[in-house]
């Protein structure tokens, strides 16, 4: 039982001892490979199953070398192969390539060989031994059905692409439900008839739908020729044409453009190569995604990693030129479908201008608001200065009214006196026998024009005292207004015993003002002038208004006196409110002689004279130039 028991331990240890040496054979392999990689820069062979004109395997090799020089900051030696089995298919041709490979990397065996499309893999798989012996070969461009007729070893992975023209055939159903008629058009080459078998199978069912006719072993002519003179509700699923019933070789994309010129109806293709050549689009592995899924599947090996075939998933791609070309709505694609060289609209295009100026309308628009807002404020700000302006010259009318009321009164005295002594003459002259009847004419007319100078005096009287609710604006002559403040002054300078000289110039000076508020200033300007004159001699007493023209289309008034005139510490405060030399005085009437004019356009100043006393100057703008 003991012996026994040994003899199943010492069999245990053999078998143990057996696997450890397999796996330490295998994974020492492995191992010495990859450090073998690590001691150098590694090397890739692209192998392409056709020749440099085949778009579609371009395509993918260029995303390979991108990914392969992107990741590895092109630290990695590159090499391609084109086998040109489109124009060589022939069996002397594969041998003398397989030698020729095999010689050529004798001595740079790649440690990578990527195979694109099912030609170029069945290729490394019958000549591995010589060309790569140790390589890790990645395929690709081929369906999973396709890896396992062609009983790929174990040790070959890749990027599995279904080229299922069932999924274009539905995308077309999609986008033209009212289609009766279904052609499927297939070149003459041995890749040709295979997609024409695999066509006839997949689509047998979806077939039933239409009346459907294969197009084949034609020739380009015949496939152009048919293909215009098609029923416009068809649908054309083209699949590939490398050689034509003529034994001409073409590249596919090309002769589905020639074909595409000129179709009556909308075709269909299973490449993306297609697109942008006639085609309306199709169900697809993108050529780039392709090449960059099998970039990564070689870096994977590079690194020593293992992995497993991994599906490209396909992808919908319409030309949408195409769809506006056949009058097909873009609604009807199934969802995800990708739109190739679809315009963009007005908001894609300039979406960052539009928002940029819609921000500045809006800006500005706020900006226009409150300027707006700051506008009715500022006029009905305007508007309250106005109305409480002609309040208060208003009151300063009252004022200056009262101040010359003895002189008001004696000017109204002088016609009214004259009337009574002319009536009571005129009276006596009546009781006469013989009354004098010219001498009565002239009386009549004597108390005619007192009654014009007392109508004259009213009148000014209620212009100084009318309170109005705003500025009446008008043209007059400055010389009219300035002999007009005389008159009303003329009582007032008789009493005070001022002499009143005037120097007008002897033309008209038109402005635009309020003319009473014009008068205002003026009478205010001679009131103050006049009280300066209290303690001078009253030979001495003497106001000058004089008016004449200024620099630049101006008119200027000037009020002097012969008083004492103003201290040059005073100039600059004479025109502030409530500052006054005078005992009894406001310091009201230069702050409102200054508003009043700057409110028409115009400057006051204030200065002494050479000679003695101060003089104020007027200056407005002319109402009209010449």
């Amino acid at each position: 039982m003991g012996f026994q028991s040994g003899k199943v331990l010492s069999r245990g240890v053999r078998w143990c001892a057996a696997i450890c040496c397999f796996l330490i054979a295998i994974f020492g392999t492995a191992a010495s490979s990859s450090m073998e990689i690590a001691r150098r820069v590694p090397r890739i062979l692209i192998l392409y199953p056709y020749d440099e004109r085949i778009v579609a395997t371009t395509e993918a090799g260029e995303a390979v070398r991108t990914r392969l020089l992107e990741v590895t900051n092109a630290k990695i030696e590159l090499f391609s192969e084109f086998l040109d089995l489109s124009r060589f298919p022939e069996r002397e041709h594969l041998e003398r390539m397989a030698r020729y490979l095999s010689a050529k990397y004798a001595d740079r065996q790649p440690d990578v060989v990527i195979a694109l499309g099912e030609e170029s893999a069945r290729f490394i798989v019958q000549n591995r031994n010589g060309l790569a012996d140790h390589a890790k070969i990645i395929f690709g461009g081929f369906s999973r059905a396709t890896a396992n007729n062609l009983k790929l070893p174990d040790d070959m992975i890749g990027a599995l692409s279904e080229f299922d023209i069932l999924k274009t055939a539905e995308m077309a159903r999609r986008l033209q439900p009212q289609a009766h008629h279904l052609y499927i058009i297939g070149g003459s080459a041995d890749f040709d008839r295979a997609w024409l078998a695999t066509a006839r199978t997949d689509l047998a069912n979806f077939s039933k739908d239409y009346e459907t006719t294969y197009l084949e072993n034609l020739t380009i002519e015949e496939f152009t020729r048919r293909v215009a003179e098609l029923p416009r509700d068809s649908i054309i699923l083209a699949l590939t044409i490398f050689k034509d019933s003529s034994g001409s070789n073409f590249i596919p994309r090309e002769a589905i453009r020639q074909i595409a010129q000129t179709a009556s109806a909308p075709i269909y293709g299973p490449y993306p190569t297609y697109i942008d050549y006639g085609a309306v689009g199709g169900n697809f592995v993108t050529f780039n995604s392709l090449g960059t899924t099998m970039a990564d599947l070689a870096l994977g090996a590079i690194a020593g990693k293992g992995g497993s075939s991994v599906d490209a998933p396909p992808t919908y791609v319409v030309d949408a030129r195409q769809l506006r070309h056949w009058g097909l709505s873009a609604a009807n694609l199934p969802p995800g479908a990708i739109q190739m060289f679809k315009e963009k609209t007005f908001w894609e295009q300039y979406h960052y201008v539009i928002i940029a100026t819609l921000a500045v309308i809006t800006a500005q628009g706020v900006v226009i608001t409150g300027l707006l807002i700051e506008r009715r404020r500022r006029r009905k700000a305007q508007s309250e200065s106005h109305r409480r302006l002609l309040e208060v010259v208003h009151l300063n009318q009252s004022a200056t009214a009262g101040a010359l009321s003895a002189s008001i009164a004696h000017e109204l005295n002088q016609p009214l006196g004259a009337i009574r002594s002319n009536a009571e003459a005129a009276a006596v002259i009546l009781r006469s026998e013989t009354p004098d009847l010219k001498l009565i004419e002239q009386i009549l007319v004597d108390i005619r024009d007192d009654d014009q100078r007392a109508h004259e005096v009213i009148s000014q009287v209620r212009n100084l005292l009318k309170k109005r609710g705003d500025i009446d604006c008008q043209t007059f002559d400055l010389n009219d207004v300035a002999a007009s403040a005389i008159k009303i002054l003329h009582g007032e300078a008789l009493r005070r015993g001022v002499a009143v000289h005037t120097y007008p110039l002897p033309r008209k000076l038109p402005i635009r003002a309020d003319k009473v508020h014009v008068q205002q200033v003026i009478l205010n300007l001679a009131t103050n002038a006049m009280d300066a004159m209290l303690d001078v001699a009253a030979c001495d007493r003497r106001l000058i208004i004089e008016t004449a023209l200024a620099r630049g289309s101006k008119v200027e008034l000037s009020v002097s006196d012969t008083g004492r005139g103003i201290p040059d510490g005073q100039l600059a405060s004479v025109f502030e409110p409530f500052f006054t030399t005078k005992p009894t005085g406001t310091g009201l009437g230069l702050s409102i002689a200054r508003a009043i004019v700057e409110t028409y356009g115009g400057k006051i100043s204030a200065g002494n004279r050479p000679q003695g006393g101060a003089i104020f100057r007027i200056v407005l703008p002319l109402a009209q130039s010449g």
